[in-house]
């Protein structure tokens, strides 16, 4: 009969297996490391294949070592975290917030290393944490998809009630009822960034309630939702990247959180010793960073210099996102 021991030691493997760690070397100049745990995989086209990016990208440019975690489960998060502060990695950077409560317990036992959260909201001491104006681009993507839509109606589909995703949602509704006064916005949250199965599943109840336009904030279940909108000929507001590319008969326009843009600018500040506990916001006004993608011809032509002058207006505060 197997020991107490012997069974601790299996849990603990297993726990290991679920997550997916590897190291890249690149031609550094120093003993600069950094580490990004993340929640889904690399190859998601959304939210983990952004970050993923992003820090390679800036490992490249500044010569610096990186790793990674994909597909870190929320129980695994402070194991994946205290691993590379214990390793030496001299920033390790959570993937999302739901990371926050994990980084917050770790980086209390590795006060020499520096934290980052994207997508955090509690920023102090060793910790950091970066984000983007969600509600201000999710205005944007709302009177874009307002002006439209035919009838009146679109849907947000989130996973997880997170400050952020919230806001992105408020903003696009916002932004939808104000360019179409008479119409509805149906929000759903699958509670499940990954499956494209409740992607899908979720973005059809909204259709058939008679929206037309939806936008998914999820990762990789985002290609469920936008694989409904097509099946159902109606249309989709892409995330992180320019999706028209992929979704050319459904994408009207994108919501790009350049997680490349941003995390290169963070991780420059960690590796010359600028970077501080607080929180960095990226908005309309960088928009290397914070910026729309192309629009669809299905969009109205009038409404891309309307859009513009839109994105003056928010940036100089002079319109409420949410």
């Amino acid at each position: 009969m197997p020991t107490n021991r012997f069974l601790s030691v299996c849990k603990a493997l297993a726990a290991g297996a679920l997550m997916i760690m590897s190291t890249v070397s690149a031609s550094f100049a120093d003993d600069f490391k950094v580490a990004i745990v993340l929640p889904g995989v690399i190859t998601d086209r959304s939210f983990n294949q952004a970050g993923y990016e992003g820090v390679e990208r800036a490992a490249k440019e500044l010569g610096i070592e990186f790793a990674y975690s994909e597909k870190t489960a929320q129980p695994d998060q402070p194991q994946a975290l205290s691993d590379y502060a214990r390793r030496g990695y001299d920033l390790v950077i959570g993937h999302g917030g739901e990371f926050q409560e994990s980084v917050d317990r770790v980086a209390k036992r590795f006060p020499d290393t520096k934290f980052l959260i994207v997508n955090g909201t509690e920023p102090g001491g060793n910790v950091s944490t970066m984000s983007f104006d969600f509600a201000g681009l999710g205005y944007v993507m709302g009177y874009v998809a307002g002006r439209t839509s035919e009838t009146g109606q679109a849907g947000y589909v989130g996973a997880q009630k997170l400050l952020f995703y919230v806001q992105l949602g408020e903003g696009f509704e916002k932004g939808f009822m104000d360019a179409r006064p008479d119409g509805q916005v149906y929000t759903a949250w699958t509670n499940d960034w990954d499956d494209v199965a409740k992607g899908k599943e979720a973005a059809l109840n909204l259709i058939s309630q008679g929206a037309d336009v939806i936008f998914p904030s999820m990762d990789n279940a985002v290609v469920g939702s936008l694989q409904a909108a097509k099946e159902k000929g109606a249309m989709g507001i892409g995330i992180y990247y320019d999706a028209i590319a992929d979704w050319p008969d459904t994408v009207i326009q994108s919501a790009i959180f350049d997680m490349r843009s941003a995390l290169g600018e963070v991780i420059s500040r960690a590796k010359d010793g600028s970077l501080e506990g607080v929180s960095y916001i990226f908005g309309l006004e960088t928009s290397a960073a914070t910026r729309i993608g192309s629009y669809s011809d299905r969009v109205p032509s009038e409404v891309e210099g309307d859009v513009s002058a839109l994105i003056e207006k928010i940036i100089a505060g002079d319109v409420a996102t949410r």
